[in-house]
């Protein structure tokens, strides 16, 4: 395990060409933002990536198995500790 945190914390290089008014604009957005254009950059794209992974989340169930679903969904739980800690753990891509 102790590979993998040293991979995630190790930083790589992500190379990429751009027209020189979208470095512009990049750069303003960071600027106002109080940001590198690296950081800027990579907070916009990671975002991007996270909603088309999101996206993709894509399954199929007959009609009494979709009912046995909606139905579930229309009474939630009751709030227990188990069900707070839940809501309160971050996404994968939050840590």
């Amino acid at each position: 395990m102790k590979s993998m945190q040293t991979r995630e914390a190790t930083p790589v290089s992500i190379n990429i060409r751009a027209k020189a008014r979208q470095r512009d604009i990049i750069d303003q957005a960071a600027e106002r933002l109080g940001r590198s254009r690296s950081d800027f950059m990579l907070e916009a794209a990671c975002r991007a990536a996270e909603d088309v992974l999101l996206d993709q989340a894509f399954f199929t169930v007959d009609d009494g198995t979709f009912a046995q679903f909606q139905a579930l969904l229309d009474q939630p739980l009751p709030p227990t500790d188990k069900l707070r800690q839940l809501i309160k753990t971050k996404a994968p891509w939050e840590k």
